[in-house]
């Protein structure tokens, strides 16, 4: 089931559309503004994000720059008032994958979204496989033999880093930069943090190694008796 994220301050709308889409079998998440959406995604998986454009605190514009400039490549549809052809196109500048403009029709929006993650999985269907281990990009998932190790979005994506490329050092700017984006308040601690959780919840997994450059920052080193796939 897909994870859906509504971000509306209009009550009546966002139910409308909540509605809608749980009809069509899709799991919600529900936010009022851009912050409330932001730490809704620092802490769950979502598959996209329906937002409206004028929002107290954190408005469209502004979700959509902070999630591009962090990495982030949720599919993201605006919905809004505004129609002219300069409101449009910053909204793509800044990353948007569609638009529609309010009053918007119930079930157009639906075969928008239908749309969106369909060429979102099949653009995103990423996994590494290390012998019996898969870290699945698609789902933020780690998986062994049917078990599965539950990760934080940032760590994951911080152990997908690591193991995209083996044996390649990482400084902590470079990996701060990646995942928490150049303007991020936190600082390089932040990164040695992740990575000690990371190897606390995967401490049973023996294919590879998260390997500590003194002074510069990590690795990952795949262990010698499995062969990646």
């Amino acid at each position: 089931m897909f994870n859906i994220l509504v971000v509306e301050d209009d009550k009546n709308l966002k139910k409308l559309m909540i509605t809608y889409l749980k009809k069509n079998s899709y799991n919600i998440f529900e936010a009022n503004n851009g912050m409330e959406a932001l730490d809704i995604i620092d802490k769950n998986y979502i598959d996209l994000i329906i937002s409206d454009i004028m929002m107290p605190q954190i408005d469209g514009y502004e979700l959509l720059k902070s999630l591009r400039e962090s990495k982030y490549e949720i599919p993201i549809l605006l919905i809004t008032a505004k129609s002219s052809f300069e409101d449009k196109r910053e909204g793509f500048v800044l990353g948007a994958d569609d638009y529609m403009v309010k009053p918007i029709n119930m079930e157009e929006m639906i075969l928008r979204v239908q749309v969106l993650l369909r060429r979102t999985r099949r653009a995103n269907e990423k996994k590494i496989k290390i012998g019996d281990l898969v870290v699945d990009y698609n789902n933020l998932s780690v998986t062994k033999k049917g078990e599965t190790y539950n990760l934080a979005n940032k760590e994951f994506l911080l152990l997908y880093k690591l193991l995209s490329t083996p044996d390649t050092i990482f400084t902590r700017q470079e990996l701060m930069e990646e995942i928490w984006g150049m303007d991020s308040e936190s600082d390089y601690r932040t990164v040695d943090v992740h990575i000690k959780r990371i190897r606390e919840k995967l401490k049973a997994i023996k294919e590879f190694e998260i390997v500590t450059v003194r002074g510069v920052g990590y690795k990952c080193e795949i262990s010698k008796e499995v062969e990646k796939c």
